[in-house]
């Protein structure tokens, strides 16, 4: 095998959240900052929040509703008998 071709392998490299959390891992890089770790994501603090942007069900119920309307006017356009125009006869 040649030598020299692994990186170094720190036992003890330290992770440092901005939250303050510290972790030790085994990794090739010595320091890490990460933003968010499991001592402060949401999803495993219990503290998620489903958020509703900008009104989807909302959005979607007024598409339906709007759906609904347009075919019963469809409905009753093709119940109405449509006006016959008067041709004029041509006399001979």
């Amino acid at each position: 095998m040649k030598k020299d071709v692994h990186p170094k392998y720190f036992e003890k490299a330290k992770i440092t959240c901005a939250c303050g959390n510290t972790i030790e891992v085994g990794s090739t890089v010595d320091e890490m900052r990460v933003e968010i770790c499991s001592a402060c994501h949401p999803l495993y603090t219990g503290k998620a929040k489903v958020i509703d942007t900008a009104g989807r069900i909302d959005k979607f119920k007024q598409r339906v509703e709007k759906a609904k309307k347009m075919q019963a006017e469809a409905k009753v356009k093709k119940a109405k008998p449509k006006p016959k125009n008067k041709k004029k006869e041509n006399k001979k």
